[in-house]
């Protein structure tokens, strides 16, 4: 997809993260290997993602866990401290712009689990959001290829939460996103070669600030707390979720939801070299 420049608004992006990841504790500094053998924590890893962003005027870890705060800072990030009691990474967001006094048009979420985040990602929603103004918030849609259908479904069989799927209507508003792999799919679909109708939903999001705290007055909803997903509370209120189809060009996305997906991302990593 080319993406037509928007008029320019002032954009910051937020990496949430948090220590206490129920699947995988520590899970934004655990280190992987680089193809030169080196080693870096993940969060490390996302905020170099964001620094290749376009027109973006600022970038922040917003954590509450000290060690999460001085890795932060020892490889030169910027860090705002947050409250514990956010639940996910779009209260933590909201928290991280209410106490730092940051002004913005958009804030993205860029979470702190995805270092292979493209930046046409992130630009792609900047860039719906300066188009239309009653746009409130946006997030990436990548159709899936096999070799990631065939993961995800390998994964509901194991029984792990591996990513996520998102179904939208016509004009590109999310119906729902869930960790199942939806839409279904039978055996004669999986084994085509057509193109696959499924959507993986990458776990990036941009927002107006007024987006941003209507959702902090909102208490979790019953889909929300079934799925896990904090995106949903914006669907379970009636405020739609503008899904922005974006392509792969050639590179492999996964987010590192489990231990079994470091390997994963190392392997993409040696493969971009």
């Amino acid at each position: 997809m080319t993406v037509e420049r928007g008029a320019a608004v002032k954009t910051i992006i937020l990496i949430p993260a948090r220590y206490g990841s129920t699947r995988y504790p520590g899970k934004p500094l655990a280190e992987l290997r680089l193809p030169n053998g080196t080693r870096k924590p993940l969060i490390q890893l996302t905020w170099e993602a964001a620094q290749a962003v376009r027109g973006v005027d600022g970038v922040h870890v917003a954590t509450d866990d000290e060690r999460i705060a001085r890795a932060a800072q020892d490889f030169g990030a910027q860090v705002i401290m947050t409250s514990d009691a956010c639940a996910n990474g779009t209260e933590r967001c909201a928290d991280a712009l209410a106490r730092a006094g940051l002004s913005a048009d958009v804030v993205v979420n860029l979470q702190g689990d995805a270092p292979l985040t493209p930046p046409w990602f992130i630009e792609a929603l900047i860039d719906t959001m300066a188009r239309d103004p009653a746009v409130q918030v946006t997030t990436p849609v990548l159709r899936c290829d096999r070799e990631t259908h065939a993961h995800f479904l390998e994964d509901r069989r194991a029984g792990r939460v591996g990513g996520t799927t998102a179904v939208f209507d016509r004009a590109g508003n999310a119906l729902y996103f869930s960790k199942e792999v939806l839409p279904y799919t039978d055996a004669s679909v999986r084994a085509g070669d057509g193109e696959v109708p499924v959507f993986h939903h990458v776990g990036v999001y941009a927002y107006r600030p007024t987006a941003l705290a209507a959702y902090g007055g909102w208490a979790p909803g019953r889909l929300e707390q079934l799925e896990g997903l904090e995106q949903l509370r914006f669907l379970e209120n009636g405020a739609p979720v503008r899904c922005v189809t974006v392509e792969a060009r050639g590179r492999v996305f996964w987010e590192l939801n489990n231990p079994e997906d470091v390997a994963r991302i190392e392997k993409v990593l040696e493969a971009a070299q």
